[in-house]
């Protein structure tokens, strides 16, 4: 909404209440209402449109325009204050601006406000200094928006906040300024902003990298985040379905997120903006789509990291600029009142949760799993286990830099890392994916205790698994720095007295390094629209350059046609559609790939780009679709240390899968990292697993000498999301290690990469579908309603289940897919009781 226009609706939302019936009147009749109140200007901070040439609402501002604004309310008002959070791997500035009363945004103000914050946050405070801390300190209230380049008008609304909180002086603004101080990140991915893409400049999804911390456009935020310390953190997005979302959220919501978090955003927040939005006719949803559970997320990682109130919302990015830019003016502004009216109240249950987080941690107790949507019922409950300790081995010089990188993910968000100074003797010491037993834990080791401030997060980062406690998955269910790093470490519920000193804090290891006479890279992106290709190549151009420093070149289907991998040693082709890359290349490029492979080259691929080597008949592996439902979650694998992709990775390895094809090498040798038999004490999985049994026994990665080259295929990605440290060894072993001895390789032969190009050929993935599994009694009530949705409906049996899958040829994410909201509520509707749900 342009900035004076605004102000006039606001003002005859006002005039109007009389004509409002007489409940809706009195209702809304208490003081200061946020919206009905009449606001009243200074003129002493220039609008949008004064400052940048640019009524708010009319069109999407720049990333430039905004960070003109920002300044331009900076040099207009005493209340404001800006800086820079960090910048994006294009080098552009994360601006911000923090806005309250003018004496609490000088540097002394701002310092004293941090040692109120200090102060609330230490369990040893006494109880009667937090009180009077609640009482005179302000909240600090965050309000993020566009991490998502795509998704503007968020960043427009909180424009609109600045200008507002900078230059009113009625009571519904003032009442925000001096019960707080209010952080704006009206933009968190700038060159996504700019190219208008979801995705920062690598392929990114910087709303799932909360916890990894990859991106420095995360890392810049998270720090910023550290400095000032949220009770309420809005996260603002745009989506493909339609109207509005705010919390409550969907289930499952990850067990350590605090009743304190979940009753604010629920019956605070949550019932302010449901209130607000039906007096102005609005309309909205909830409970539906967004979950809280994953750790990578804008609203879980400030819920569980910061104990604050985390919300997600969204608005149908179909709708007229100025009504995205009011709607989402709508809830932040409403939320900031509603923290600023209860402030004391919050401030004073921060500190208790803070309190009670560290009882928790010294009595070893977890919080339990529960649902907070009717007629859902938990399906996992967290066990009844003691945990007050965790520990991180650090005797393993292979994993050296990965324990490293681990501890400093750890103290990056305040946690308190100590390292053992004399042996210790731990009596229920249980190893991941072990049972417990006294052991021995030398000198060196990492200790995190529990009892201390940070304990939701230490557990939400080092648990074994995550007790997924509803069967909706919005994401992935698996996250554990341990397991994703492949370092060694367990738990403790004994009372123990370790001697130990406090870790300093470390630095960023440094990364293996290629050799100097390194092979000539190619990389081959199957796609340049589907999502799955987009990321999984940006993350491997992130990885090869900000981590590992190689060298690529980018090869499409018409260079490779043309003879570009004469000039190759090896070729990276990452996820993405194989049917599709295949058709682009046609006979001639499929065939230069398997005459260069012949020839001597040396090809890699995974997920798709393992089924474009079954269809380039480069690889004898057979591959199958799945019938389990695993959304995404941490499998415990074998490493064949005789192969020199094991090099530095030892005999385990933990595998991130997701809905990958189920892989068996054409002989058995070939298989360098596999799954345990399903029966064995070795069988573990981390998340969620219905059906995992099928994986018993496969292959994860399969390395196979093809005439005088070299095929090695992965059936999961190994460098997911750019944070699996683990199986990225596995990867850069792959693209600089030594061949195998050739005395040792067995070949599968022409026949079998005949056969399995020809069962590559007749699989149809579907990596970014959204699946649904329901009981057979179900499965006719099912397929009514997915048939609404088109004919690319597929089915299938598993055992125990009849499984569905949403065809998403555009590769749309969840917020944005218009199924993705409609599919769960229809189904619901039609009396189908959904096993699984998955969204990609």
């Amino acid at each position: 909404m342009r900035p004076r226009l605004l102000l006039c609706l606001l003002t005859a939302l006002a005039l109007s209440a009389a004509l409002l019936p007489a409940a809706t009147v009195a209702a809304q009749a208490r003081p200061c209402h946020p919206f009905t109140t009449e606001p009243r200007l200074r003129g002493t901070v220039p609008t949008a449109s004064e400052a940048i040439g640019v009524e708010l609402g009319s069109r999407d501002v720049t990333t430039a325009e905004s960070d003109a604004y920002l300044q331009a309310v900076d040099d207009a008002s005493s209340r404001v204050i800006t800086g820079t959070a960090g910048h994006s791997q294009q080098g552009r500035p994360l601006r911000y601006a923090i806005v309250g009363r003018s004496r609490n945004v000088t540097r002394a103000g701002l310092a004293s406000i941090r040692e109120d914050v200090r102060a609330l946050r230490a369990p040893t405070t006494s109880p009667d200094r937090k009180a009077r801390i609640a009482r005179r300190s302000p909240a600090i209230l965050w309000i993020a928006s566009n991490v998502h380049g795509g998704e503007e008008s968020g960043t427009d609304a909180s424009l609109q906040v600045l200008y507002e909180l900078a230059d009113r002086s009625d009571c519904a603004a003032r009442r925000i300024l001096d019960n707080a101080i209010v952080v704006l990140l009206p933009i968190q991915n700038p060159d996504g902003r700019e190219a208008d893409t979801r995705r920062n400049f690598y392929g990114f999804d910087m709303n799932r990298d909360w916890f990894a911390r990859t991106q420095p456009e995360t890392d810049g935020k998270i720090e910023l985040l550290r400095r000032y310390p949220p009770v309420l953190f809005i996260d603002a997005h745009e989506m493909g379905a339609d109207d509005y979302f705010f919390p409550p959220n969907a289930d499952p919501v990850y067990h350590e997120v605090t009743d304190e978090s979940v009753d604010w955003i629920n019956n605070l927040y949550g019932a302010e903006m449901a209130a607000e939005f039906n007096r102005q006719g609005i309309p909205f949803f909830n409970r539906s789509i967004y979950d809280l559970f994953y750790m990578g997320y804008g609203d879980t990682v400030p819920s569980t990291g910061f104990i604050a109130a985390g919300m997600t919302f969204e608005k149908n990015n179909e709708d007229p600029t100025s009504e995205r830019v009011y709607e989402q003016y709508v809830t932040q502004w409403t939320s900031l009142s509603a923290a600023a009216r209860n402030k004391e109240a919050i401030l004073n249950g921060w500190s208790r949760a803070y309190a009670e987080a560290f009882a928790q941690g010294r009595a070893g107790r977890l919080e339990p799993n529960e649902i907070v949507n009717p007629g859902n019922e938990v399906v996992m409950q967290v066990p009844d286990e003691r945990v007050r300790h965790y520990f991180l081995r650090n005797g393993n010089p292979d994993r050296a830099a990965e324990v490293q990188r681990t501890v400093r993910r750890l103290q990056r968000m305040d946690v308190r890392v100590r390292q053992l100074t004399a042996p210790l003797r731990v009596p229920d010491y249980r190893p991941y994916a072990e049972d417990a037993r006294s052991q021995r834990l030398p000198a060196g080791t990492y200790w995190i205790k529990m009892a201390q401030r940070q304990k939701h997060w230490v557990q939400a980062m080092l648990n074994e698994d995550t007790y997924t406690p509803f069967p909706y998955f919005y994401d992935v269910t698996a996250w554990s720095l341990p397991l994703l790093a492949d370092i060694d470490g367990g738990r403790s519920g004994a009372v123990l007295h370790p001697q130990s000193q406090r870790v300093p804090k470390l630095a960023e290891p440094d990364a293996a390094a290629p050799p100097d006479d390194g092979p000539r890279i190619g990389v081959f992106q199957l796609s340049l629209e589907s999502s799955s290709a987009i990321e999984s190549s940006g993350w491997l151009r992130w990885l090869l350059t900000e981590r590992w420093g190689a060298d690529y070149v980018d090869l499409d289907a018409t260079a490779i046609r043309d003879g570009a991998l004469d000039d190759i040693d090896v070729l990276l082709v990452p996820n993405g559609p194989a049917i599709d890359a295949a058709a682009d290349l046609d006979v001639n490029g499929l065939g230069a790939i398997r005459d260069w492979v012949h020839g001597g080259g040396r090809y890699v691929g995974w997920r798709g780009g393992t089924q474009l080597a079954a269809l380039a008949r480069v690889t004898g592996v057979d591959l199958r679709e799945p019938t389990s439902d695993v959304p995404g979650s941490l499998f415990h694998s074998r490493v064949d240390v005789a192969s020199p992709l094991a090099a530095g990775v030892g005999d385990d390895v933990w595998n991130f899968y997701a809905y990958d094809l189920v892989m068996r090498p054409a002989e058995p040798e070939q298989a360098v990292v596999t799954y345990p038999p399903a029966d064995a004490d070795d069988f573990f999985v981390s998340g969620f697993a219905d059906g995992e049994e099928e994986l018993g026994s496969t292959a994860a990665l399969v390395d196979e000498p093809v005439g005088e080259g070299r095929s090695i295929v992965f059936a999961t990605e190994p460098n997911f999301r750019g944070f699996t440290d683990g199986t990225q060894t596995l990867l850069f072993n792959a693209l600089f290690g030594d061949d195998p001895d050739a005395a040792t390789t067995v070949r599968s032969g022409a026949v079998a990469r005949r056969a399995a190009a020809a069962q590559a050929r007749s699989l149809d993935r579907q990596s970014e579908a959204i699946r649904v599994s329901v009981a057979p009694s179900d499965a006719a009530a099912a397929e009514a309603v997915l048939s609404g949705y088109g004919p690319a409906v597929r089915r299938h049996r598993s055992p125990g289940k009849v499984a569905f899958t949403v065809a998403n040829h555009r590769g749309l994410s969840a917020d944005e897919h218009p199924f993705a909201k409609a599919i769960p509520g229809d189904l619901r509707r039609g009396g189908v009781e959904v096993e699984v749900f998955s969204a990609p």
